[in-house]
């Protein structure tokens, strides 16, 4: 299996649609999973991460797992010059919500965001 944030995109996408979630939703969500599977493949020592979509209620929930103790819940500011740092900031703008908590059975980290569905959702 392709292990990448692109592939990751495609198969949110692919999903979202067949949800008929709202195009707006749809983009911010394939954003969002794309920032935290480069996050975790980037920062942490996951050569393999999982990634979950959920509608709860109102909410999309997007989840990415990774190894190791994941990111701080502070979001950090990059440099001007700087061509990374930006992901969680940008996370942090698109979500209503985003957290970071441990993988099951204490093994790793899960960082979540979560999304309106909006009243297009059927």
């Amino acid at each position: 299996m392709d292990t990448s944030a692109a592939e990751a995109r495609r198969r949110a996408h692919r999903q979202l649609v067949a949800w008929r979630t709202p195009e707006e939703t749809c983009e911010n969500a394939t954003l969002i999973l794309s920032e935290l599977v480069t996050n975790a493949l980037r920062h942490t020592a996951s050569e393999i991460v999982g990634c979950e979509l959920r509608i709860d209620g109102p909410r999309l929930r997007v989840a990415v797992t990774g190894a190791g103790s994941g990111p701080e819940r502070r979001v950090r500011r990059a440099g001007e010059d700087e061509e990374g740092g930006r992901g969680l900031l940008l996370v942090c703008a698109l979500a209503q919500l985003w957290g970071v908590r441990p993988g099951k059975a204490g093994e790793g980290h899960i960082v979540w965001a979560e999304l309106p569905l909006g009243p297009a959702h059927a």
